[in-house]
């Protein structure tokens, strides 16, 4: 019995699209995992240049919430991204490679989501998330106000923007966690 000559090329075309995108995700992994070592290089430097001269300089923590901001979006953007290649392998691309299989295709891909402990490790990252990228922006902004006179009204305006995009921010890592799916 031979085996079919075009359901061996679609194998062939879903092993390169899984190779491809297991590539794609830990590239993204990378990037996303280096966005917290630059959040923090960027918190350095900013308290940095508000205290690390002759006299202190409480605008330039305004500086802060906006690189948080850009860095915790990014961050978000790519952990999405390694979330929805990670559900297309389970849902999608392991059922097709392993059709007609007495085992369970890529089993790694769901056998880590059945983790007892994964709940509880997905809420800590949640909170650390939440800490780095809107948290420090919310304590360089409650030391602003507490260093600046209330007579600056405009960097007091932007920073209650600034506020506002950081409990956006906190919000969206929120609903992107995945503290609360299995699979």
């Amino acid at each position: 019995m031979s085996e079919n000559p075009s359901s061996s090329r679609t194998a062939e075309v879903d092993l390169a699209e899984y190779e491809h995108l297991k590539a794609e995700q830990l590239g993204r992994i990378g990037v996303r995992d280096n966005l917290v070592y630059a959040t923090l290089a960027a918190c350095g430097g900013v308290v940095a240049l508000s205290f690390g001269g002759e006299r202190p300089r409480p605008a330039a923590l305004l500086l802060l919430p906006p690189v948080c901001l850009l860095l915790g979006w990014t961050y978000v953007v790519n952990d999405q991204k390694v979330s929805a290649i990670g559900r297309y392998l389970r849902r999608v691309l392991g059922p097709r490679l392993g059709a007609g299989e007495q085992h369970e295709s890529l089993g790694w891909e769901t056998e880590r989501y059945r983790d007892a402990s994964r709940r509880r490790r997905k809420l800590a990252q949640l909170g650390v998330n939440l800490t780095l990228f809107c948290g420090s922006s919310v304590g360089a902004l409650g030391v602003f106000w507490s260093l600046t006179a209330p007579t600056a009204w405009l960097l007091l305006a932007v920073s209650f923007l600034e506020t506002a995009a950081a409990v956006l921010l906190a919000v969206e890592i929120a609903h992107c966690s995945e503290t609360t799916t299995t699979l």
